[in-house]
This record gives C-alpha cells, structure tokens and sequence, in this order.
C-alpha cells in the first residue's frame, strides 16, 4: 500500500504544485483528479483503492492552502512545504524570494514591494518573536531552515487584526505541528561551492567549534573583567599608574613600572593564537530527523508530538573586491574569506485535542547560527596609492553566534455538542459558533562575538600589478584591536481574539475582536581593546605570523613597546525598550456569497526608549546612562492612533470557474529600528559602513491601496493581476554622509516623502496543450513592474537627488519556474529562475553619483528520484549561471563579490 502512495502520486503533482506554488494554486482540481487517476490506473486490482485515498489525503493538504487564501478577506500569498522542499530551498529567506514582488537582500532580508526590510515583519506563528541582528530589529530571516516549516504567509495588504507596523507586507512563518499519525524521517546530505576550492582560510578556535559555539577560548577572561571594574574601565598605563597610586599599595616613585607591567599582563590574557594559516576544507554535512505521532485517546479526545533536529556545517570562501568611485584602478580593496557555518536546530511540538471543539498547542523552537569567518584584505587608499608600491593589510577573525529560542502555547476554544454535553447544560446559552483564539509566547535572541580581531599591516606591493611581496604588522597603538559583543533580544507577546458568525438568509454577518500586548527588551554591550605596538627592538618580528607578534616574550619584553587599552571611548552600547498594546475590532459581511466587505480598526498605544549605554561609566562625570533631562527626554517617544483597514470582494465566475475581485485600502505605520533612534555610531558588518543613528527619527505613516483580481480554472491553470499604491509620509531612509579617508557613512533621517505604485502579474500553466508528451510539465511565473520617488526634504545632508528612488526598491522582480514529473511518478525536476532589477543602494551627496545594486540573475535547479515509497534521492544546483553580485556607481562596478555554484545531494527516508 506505502509503495503506490510514491508511484501513483503523479496525477496529482499539477494539483499540488498549483496549490503551493507561491499561492498561485488552482480552486477547482477535482475533475482533473478524477479525470488523471482513471487515465494513469493499472488493471483492475486492490492498488486502485489505495491510489484513490492516498490522492484525498494529499489533495486535501495542497487544497487547504488554496482555501485558505481565497477565504483571506486581504491581499495574501502562501507558499506550502511541498513547493519548498520541491524548489529545494534552504532557508526561509531563499523561498521567500519566489513569493510575488518579493526580493532577497543579502541572503536575508526580504524586501516586499521594492520597500526595504524595515518595511516587512516577521511572526511565527502569528507572534511577534525577537532579531538576534546586531544592526537591525528585522529578523533576518536565513536562521530559519525550510525542515521545520509548514507554510508561508505573506500578507500584503492590512487588515485590523495584524500589527498596525505594517509597511510592504507581514511574513507568518507556520511550523510543523502533530502529525496525523506515526511518522518518522531521516535525511542525511552533502555538497560543495564552486568558490570553495579545498584550501580555506582559518585559525585556532576551540574545542566546540564544530557545535557552533565557542568553549571559552576568545571568551574575555575574568581577570580581564575584574580589572575593567578596578581600574574603572580604563586601562591604559597612565590610569592605572593613578589608580595604583590612590590605592596606596604603590609608592609613587614604583606606580609607573608597576602599571606598566600589570598592563602587559593584561594583555596576555587576550587570545593571541591568531596566526591565519590555510587548511583543507571538508564537504558540507546536512543531518535532518524527526519523529512524531498523534495517539487517539477515546472518540473525542486525541494527543501527539513531533520532534526533530538538524545539524548543517559547511565551509565557504568568497573573493570581493571594492573600489573608489572617482580613482577605481589606484584606490580599491581586495578581501579572500573563508566561512566555516553551522547550523543547529531543534524542535518539540505537543497538541491535545477534544472532539474539533478546544486545541491546545505547545511548540518550543531552538535555532543556533554560527558564522566563523577569517578574512585578509590587502586594499589602496588616498594616503596610499597601486603605484606608489606600497599599501595595507587587514587581517580579521569573526566568531559570531546567533541564538533564537521560541516557546509558544495556543488555544482555540468553541463550545459545541461535546463541550456542553460535558458540562451538563450549564453552557448552553454559548453560541456554538463563537471561536475564542489565545497565543502566549516567550522568546529570547542572542548574538555573541567573541574576540573579534583585527590586525593591521603594511605591505609592500607591486606598483603595476598591485601583488603584496612582503608584510609587517603594523606599528600604532591599535595594531590589534579586540571586540566582544554581546545582544540579547527579549520578547513577551500575549493576546486573545474572538469570532463570531451570524447566519442570515441571504448573507452571513462575522463579528470578530481581539487584544495584543508585545514587549520587547534589547541591550547591546560592546568591549573593545587596543593591543599597540609603539616600537620593538628587532623589526623582523613585525613580518613573522601573528601568534609570534603578539607572543608573551615579544609583550613582555622591555625591549618592546607594547601596550593595552581599553578603546572606543565613543561608547557604542545601549538599552532600548518597546510596548506596544492594541485592541481591534472587524465586522465581516458576505452577500449571496457574491459579494463580500470586511471594515476594521485598530487602536495601538506605543511606547520606545533608547538609551546610549556606558557600562564603564563608574562617576557622576562618566554615568552608564545619559542623566540630562532634556536627553532623556528625547530618548523616550510614545503615541496612541487608530488604524483603519477596508477590504470589498466580488466573488463570481468571470471567464473562468472561480473568480475574484479585491480592494483594499488601510492606513499603518512603520517604525525605526531600536539602535537607529540611538545616537551609537557602529559598522554594519554586511557593508563596512559606518552608520549612524539618530534619536529624533520618528515612525513613517502609510497610506495603502490594493486592487486584484485572480482567475482559478477548472485544469488547475490560474492567473493573477494586482495593482498596488503605497503613499509614506515621513519615510525612514538612509543617506550619505561626510566620512574621513575612504570610508563610506550612512545616517539614517526621516525624508519628506515618498511614493510606490506597481502591478503584479502571476500565474500557472499546465502544458498538456502542447500534446501528450508535455502533460508532465508546467510553467508558473510571477512578474512585477513598480516605481517609486523618495523626495529628500530638508533634514538631508546635501543630496545629489533632491528627489529620488527609495533604497532598495527595483523596476521589476521576474520569478519563472518550470517543472516536470515523470508518469510513473518516479522521478520530478524543478528549475527556477529569479531577477530583480537594479536597486538604489546608496544616495550620493555633493554631486556624486548613486550607486545601484546590479541584477542578479538566479537560476536553480531540483531533481529528485523516488527509488522506492521511502527514499527520496535529491540533488540541488544553485547559481548555475555562476553570476556575481555587483554595485555600480556611474559606470564603475565599487563592489563586487562572486558567491559561486553551490551543488548539494541528499537522500531522505520517510516513513
């Protein structure tokens, strides 16, 4: 019986692919069904009953995601397990991009509708959860593996009963929940990226960084820590020279050469083994497991659990060059990485069910994300140019650890027959209709770096070719710098809603209410050290590997110049801290099943403080918060508004069997992020760039529109056109600033206004038109044109556009896909095509031009082989036009990296 689930599965494939593939599913597929399973049966015999109920159950499955979208009285897309695992993405952020007007930034981020990622949200599960992102309070969303999900919900028009911090549009990530009965799976898989030759860049870490986390080598040692707090912070030989002295312990005349032997010591407690070295790499590991079970306790009651865990590691290595506009052949950057990731995940779901009448669900959700990245970056500046033969060198180690822990418990609550034959009648003036819903979720997510180092060095090059002939470490009082980071990212989100439907005889009438409360705690700590080099008695140590520069004889020498401080005076540290609490009320009416309006508001009282935080200040003078009145003022904003929404839908049969109409209109805002309403100025560790923050940076307010119209025909074929118009009042941007040398600044400021207007395009066709032998293809596409005018206003810093595209946002986004399923349902084949047009990446100032991120054009390929009901056998091969990813300034490619042809192969047992 198992068998003919794989091998009659065929009929259905277009079924299931129209359902889930980026919602564009097809409404009426049961004449189709019927029509394919008498067409593809064998003779007569006992497997032609097993077919007929295996096609119900996993027609059901793609069906409930077809339902459910035209049930949405809003604008939603909702892309299922099935397309995900079919496409064979990785992460969430990699299968969002096939949404519609979706597009990937940084392998991340999620743009939707050409609106940068402060535009989109994210829940699971429909609660707010935290960002374990240093620079922003966007989840990115590449820490979520596509194993632990179920669906993907992307709303893009507002409704009252989601966040009034809505911008382009909502992504829900859905988790698995219990199973329908026993199941258990087992995937093990590898794979290798071009880029990726054999030999990567590497260091000495610890025992425990195969686990993604680091065993207390880089961690900042005790003595390291007690010192800060004895000496106030401040380490240099001066102050600690004072403080000996106040202590009383150290004749005067002893204090210096006391101070600058307890300095030196200091710094050997810094992990120095940091000599970068190249080693052979291995091929990438994927392990996936889960088992579950749903056990039926009595007629009315049921119970079950699902667990399952992942562990991925792999290496890669990338080249990257960049370049001054305005002199590119003199003054540019070469950096060589190597990433060594691992990826941990796990998760527990548990459920009870009485008689469809009360859920509950419990789901806990760990996610580890580890990048630990060595790097060398031989680059030209203004001070040096290629030609004058000499330039500088980077050496950098990255150990970052990102962690996100979810625990969540719904409920969904009716009071039907059972309920009230339980309770003996007591409950029967309850309407049998009213649903009452509740969520209760607490989360935490944190990112460590320890130890992150930077070296700096000169080198000596060649003026023509600008090849580095030699290297020394180079002498000033941050030869060495040291940074440990520490985030941690607090949510508490609770609500409850209720719906209730009143039937009428023409019409149906949904009232529905509910309240939310979301809090949301963030501290960012950042140590930095200086480890100098003032001078050394034999210069040829300089040009030695860096365990032997900074090795304790060289410190420790008196014959040498070394010496620690505690750097970074600018502190860059804070505390910030939202509320948000909200209550909405909806009324939802249907006409003859003809026509449809739902009308909601949505009344929030918000609440944000950011505070620049010094957790060295130890005085009155040096305090760990701001104390100035005015300042703390300035620190603190909180507003109350009402956000209205109003969806109409014409529901009827207009060239095809299922047709629909939408429009939408609702007004939402969108808020900055936490760190930037802080004046901390930090390096955003995707760019380089030096990023400021601004404490008088306030919410944007948004007016929108949809329109939409969507067309499923009776072959599972359909068609979709939406329009869409989005107005912002103050929108949140970043701009160019003046920086020194060659560095590139951003500051964020809240423009004048901004506008984007855009129509979407998307739909599938089966192509069994062409003749029987194409009956096992399909062709699904999406297609978006938008434009978009940011109008700077006066808060800007000279720019060269007054007025402007916003950042981020693309003329177009094209997603094409192409799939094949063999008859006998033996083997399937996906190749998926992804291109966004250029988008603004940063405005210039002063006459210089903007730079624009180029396209990209990504093509993908799945195949998969179903040997035996079972196993699944998969290989994957990603960026098979092996394109690079490239900024242009004025004809002049600034930035340019090549992330390489990844090829995977995975075999998955399922039973």
């Amino acid at each position: 019986m198992v068998k003919n689930e794989k091998f009659y599965r065929a009929p259905l494939v277009l079924a299931i692919t129209a359902a889930s593939t980026f919602a564009s599913g097809a409404y009426a597929q049961d004449a189709q069904l019927a029509t394919e399973s008498e067409e593809s049966k064998p003779q007569i015999s006992a497997p032609q009953i097993e077919e007929v109920m295996v096609q119900g159950r996993l027609q059901d499955s793609a069906q409930s995601l077809i339902n459910e979208r035209l049930d949405e009285e809003v604008v939603t897309d909702i892309l299922g397990s099935e397309m995900i695992g079919r496409v064979g993405d990785s992460t969430v952020a990699a299968a969002l991009r096939r949404v519609s007007g979706l597009s990937l930034v940084n392998d991340k981020f999620v743009y939707v509708r050409g609106l940068g990622e402060r535009y989109s949200s994210t829940t699971l599960n429909g609660a707010v959860v935290p960002s374990p992102d240093l620079t922003r309070n966007v989840i990115p969303l590449d820490i979520f593996p596509t194993s632990v999900v179920e669906s993907l919900a992307v709303q893009k028009s507002y409704s009252a009963d989601q966040s009034a911090n809505f911008g382009g549009g909502n992504v829900d990530i859905r988790t698995k929940g219990i199973p329908d009965d026993f199941t258990v799976a087992l995937e093990v898989g590898t794979g290798f990226n071009s880029e990726t030759d054999g030999d990567v860049l590497s260091y000495s870490g610890g025992d425990d960084d195969a686990f993604g986390t680091d065993d207390g080598t880089r961690a900042m040692s005790s003595d390291l820590q007690s010192a800060l707090d004895r000496f106030q912070g401040r380490l240099d030989v001066n102050s600690i020279r004072n403080k000996l002295i106040l202590e009383g312990n150290t004749a005067p005349e002893d204090a210096r050469a006391a101070a600058v032997a307890l300095n030196r010591n200091l710094a050997l407690e810094l992990n120095r083994d940091i000599a970068v070295e190249e080693e052979s790499s291995n091929p990438d590991a994927d392990f996936k497991a889960s088992i579950g079970n749903r056990f039926y306790l009595s007629d009315n009651w049921d119970a079950g659990f699902l667990v399952g865990g992942s562990y991925k590691s792999n290496w890669r290595s990338e080249e990257s060059t960049q370049r001054v506009y305005g002199d590119p052949e003199e003054q540019y950057g070469v950096t060589t990485e190597s990433v060594y990731a691992v990826d941990i995940t796990g998760n527990l779901n548990l459920g009870v069910n009485f008689a469809d009448e009360h859920n509950l669900a419990l789901t806990s959700l760990f996610l580890r994300n580890t990048d630990d990245t060595t790097g060398i970056k031989d680059f030209f500046n203004e001070n040096t140019l290629k030609s004058d033969g000499a330039g500088f060198r980077d050496y950098s180690m990255r150990f970052e650890e990102r962690e996100l822990v979810v625990h969540q418990l719904k409920g969904s609550h009716s009071v039907g027959m059972e309920t009230k034959a339980m309770f003996g009648g007591v409950l029967d003036w309850v309407p049998e209709e009213l649903v009452v819903d509740w969520h209760y979720s607490d989360s935490v997510a944190t990112t460590e770096i320890p130890n992150e180092v930077v070296v700096q060095a000169d080198t000596g090059t060649d003026p023509v070719t600008g090849e580095v002939l030699s290297s020394s470490v180079r002498l000033n009082n941050g030869s060495a710098s040291y940074r440990f980071t520490e985030l941690e990212d607090d949510v508490l989100s609770y609500g409850w809603s209720a719906t209730l439907p009143v039937e009428f005889s023409s019409s149906t009438l949904e009232l529905s209410g509910g309240f939310s409360h979301n809090e949301k705690g963030r501290t960012y700590k950042e140590t930095r050290f200086g480890l100098g080099i003032g001078s050394v008695s034999d210069g040829s140590i300089l040009g030695g590997s860096l365990d032997d520069v900074f090795s304790d004889e060289n410190i420790t020498n008196p014959d040498n110049d070394y010496g620690l401080v505690r750097a970074g005076i600018d502190n860059k540290s804070y505390i910030a801290a939202t509320m948000t609490d909200a209550v909405f009320g909806k009324v939802d009416w249907t006409l003859n099943e003809t026509w449809r309006a739902s009308a909601g508001a949505r009344w929030e009282e918000y609440s944000q403080v950011a505070l620049d935080w010094n957790p060295y200040g130890y005085s009155v003078d040096e305090p760990q918060i701001p104390m100035d009145p005015d300042t703390l003022a300035e620190s603190v904003f909180s507003e109350d508004k009402v956000y209205p929404s109003l969806a109409l839908t014409y529901m009827g049969n207009l060239w095809a069997e299922t047709f629909q109409l939408r429009f939408g209109a609702s007004q939402t805002s969108v808020r900055p992020d936490l760190r930037e309403i802080t004046d901390a100025v930090y390096l955003d560790p995707i760019t380089d760039e030096r990023v400021t923050g601004n404490s008088s940076v306030r919410p944007s307010e948004m007016t929108n529109f949809d329109i939409r119209a969507e067309w499923f025909f009776s072959e599972g074929d359909n068609l979709t056109v939406s329009l869409f118009y989005k107005d912002i009042l103050d929108p949140i941007e970043y701009f160019e600033k003046a920086t020194s040398d060659t560095d590139t600044g951003r500051e964020i400021i809240n423009a004048e206004s901004g506008e984007i207007a855009g129509v979407e395009f998307e739909g599938l066709k089966s192509m069994g038109f062409l003749g029987e032998t194409m009956d096992s293809f399909f062709v699904q596409g999406n297609l978006t044109l938008q434009e978009s005018e940011l109008v700077a206003g006066s808060a800007a810093d000279s720019p060269t556009n007054d007025v402007r595209r916003m950042a981020g946002a693309s003329e177009y986004v094209l997603n094409m896909l192409v799939g094949f399923d063999s008859p006998d349902g033996a083997h399937s084949a996906t190749l998926g095509y992804n291109v966004f047009g250029d988008r603004l990446y940063l405005a210039g100032r002063l006459g210089a031009p903007d730079s624009f991120e180029q396209p990209f054009h990504s093509l993908d390929m799945t195949y998969s082989w179903y040997p035996t009901a079972e196993i699944t056998i998969k290989a994957k091969m990603q960026n098979l036009l092996d394109e690079a990813v490239e900024i242009e300034r004025d004809g002049v490619i600034v930035f340019e990296e090549k992330p390489g042809q990844s090829f995977a192969l995975s075999a998955q047992y399922q039973f």
